[in-house]
C-alpha cells in the first residue's frame, strides 16, 4: 500500500469573514421551524402566466444555444426603448447595455472593472451583503459611511469628510435595502458635487426601480435614478434586475446600462464569469416588455402589502417608519425588549412561527439598533398571519 501524503495542507481563504449569508440561516431555520418565512426577499406567489408563455414557446422554437455575450439584442433594444420612455435618457443598446445572471453578477462585474489593490471604496451601511465581498477580492478597502434610523439619510458632510485621493468608487442603492429608504434629488445634486473633477466611479444599484410608494407625498417618493443627471451618468453604472420586478428571482436576469467607455470594461469581465445568460428567457422578457403596465402597476401593488402588513402589527408595541421603497419593511422593537436583535429573530422564528433578517447583519460592526427586517412580497393571508403572530409579542 502507497502512503500518500497530502499536496494541499492549507488553504488560505481570500474572504476569512464571510460565512454562511443570513439569507441562508434564517430561511433554513423557518423550514425546519415550519415558520412563515418573512425573512429571505423573494416573493411568496408566482409570475405572470403569460411570461411562463413565452418562455415555453422560445424552448419549443429551439432558442436554447448561447445568447450573445452581450445579450439577445431584441432585450437590449427593449431595455433600451423602456429606459428612454421612463427616464427620458437614451443608451446605445449595441455598447451601452449588457446584459447579466442577475444583479448580483452585475454589481461584481462593475467593481470588478474599476477597482485596484490599494483602492478606497464607500460603501453605505446597512448594506446588501455582497457589496463588501466583491470590494474585498478586488483588493478594494471598504470605507463606510453609517446611515441610522428612522429614517436612514444620508450625511453628505459626513461622506465629503471620507473621501479621499484613493477613493475610487462609490457604491449606491436606492431604493435602500433593507431601510426601504429612497434617494431624493438634493442627494444627487450632493453626490455630483462630491465627484465633480475627481477620478471616481459610481456603481447605482437600483433593482428596486418600480417599488416605491406614497409618491401623492412629493418628488420625494419616486425613483431618481442616477442616470437622469448628466455628470453622474457618465461615470455610473446602472444595476437593473428582472428578479424584483417580474417576480422572478429565480431566473436570475440582470443587466448594466453604461456609457461606452465604462461598458467596454465591464464585459471584458462579464464574458469571463458568465459569458452569457440563459437565452430563452431573454427573447421572453423582450416581449413582455412591450407592454408598460407590466412594470408600472407593480408600486401600487407593493404598496397594499406594506400597507396590509402594517395594519396588521396595529395595536403591537412595536413601532416603524413606513418604507419608501423596495418590498421590505424595517420595525424597532426597542419598546419591547433589550435582546439583541439576532437573538431575537432566532427566538422569534422558534417561537411565534415568523422569520425576519436582524438589520445588524448589513453592518460591518454589526450596530444594533434593536431593529428587524420583514420582506411584505407575499400572499395576502400569510402577511395577515405573520402581522397576527408578532402582535402577541
Amino acid at each position: 500500500m502507497t502512503n500518500h501524503t497530502p499536496i494541499l495542507t492549507s488553504l488560505k481563504s481570500k474572504l476569512p469573514n464571510v460565512g454562511t449569508t443570513i439569507f441562508t440561516v434564517m430561511s433554513k431555520l423557518a423550514t425546519e421551524t415550519g415558520a412563515i418565512n418573512l425573512s429571505q426577499g423573494f416573493p411568496g406567489f408566482d409570475c405572470s402566466p403569460e411570461l411562463v408563455s413565452l418562455v415555453e414557446q422560445y424552448l419549443r422554437k429551439g432558442f436554447n444555444q448561447y445568447a450573445p455575450m452581450t445579450g439577445v439584442p431584441a432585450l437590449r433594444e427593449a431595455i433600451a426603448q423602456k429606459t428612454a420612455d421612463q427616464y427620458g435618457v437614451n443608451y446605445d443598446p449595441e455598447t451601452e447595455i449588457t446584459i447579466t445572471s442577475g444583479a448580483t453578477e452585475a454589481i461584481f462585474a462593475a467593481v470588478t472593472a474599476v477597482v485596484r489593490p490599494g483602492d478606497e471604496v464607500l460603501v453605505f451601511e446597512p448594506a446588501y451583503d455582497s457589496y463588501v465581498p466583491a470590494i474585498d477580492l478586488n483588493g478594494g478597502i471598504p470605507v463606510y459611511v453609517t446611515l441610522t434610523p428612522p429614517d436612514y439619510g444620508i450625511d453628505w458632510q459626513v461622506v465629503r469628510e471620507k473621501i479621499t485621493d484613493k477613493t475610487r468608487l462609490i457604491m449606491v442603492n436606492t431604493p435602500h435595502n433593507p431601510t426601504g429608504h429612497v434617494w431624493t434629488t438634493d442627494d444627487l445634486t450632493q453626490l455630483a458635487t462630491l465627484v465633480r473633477d475627481r477620478d471616481i466611479w459610481i456603481v447605482s444599484d437600483e433593482v428596486y426601480e418600480h417599488i416605491l410608494f406614497d409618491r401623492s407625498a412629493g418628488p420625494g417618493h419616486v425613483h431618481h435614478s442616477l442616470m437622469t443627471h448628466p455628470e453622474l451618468r457618465e461615470r455610473t453604472f446602472i444595476i437593473g434586475s428582472f428578479g424584483k420586478t417580474f417576480h422572478i428571482t429565480g431566473w436570475k436576469i440582470g443587466y448594466c446600462l453604461a456609457p461606452k467607455e465604462l461598458s467596454v470594461e465591464f464585459r471584458k469581465i462579464h464574458q469571463y464569469l458568465t459569458f452569457s445568460t440563459v437565452t430563452p428567457i431573454q427573447y421572453a422578457l423582450a416581449d413582455y416588455l412591450k407592454e408598460p403596465d407590466n412594470y408600472r402597476q407593480l408600486s401600487a401593488f407593493y404598496q397594499r402589502k406594506r400597507d396590509l402588513f402594517l395594519a396588521g402589527l396595529q395595536g403591537s408595541r412595536f413601532t416603524w417608519k413606513p418604507a419608501e421603497g423596495s418590498f421590505f419593511q424595517t420595525v424597532s422593537y426597542d419598546a419591547i425588549t433589550d435582546e439583541p436583535d439576532y437573538d431575537l429573530a432566532i427566538r422569534l422564528t422558534k417561537e411565534i412561527g415568523v422569520a425576519s433578517i436582524p438589520v445588524s447583519v448589513f453592518y460591518h460592526q454589526k450596530n444594533d439598533y434593536k431593529i428587524l427586517r420583514f420582506c411584505f412580497a407575499k400572499d395576502d393571508a400569510v402577511l395577515e398571519e405573520a402581522a397576527q403572530r408578532l402582535r402577541k409579542l
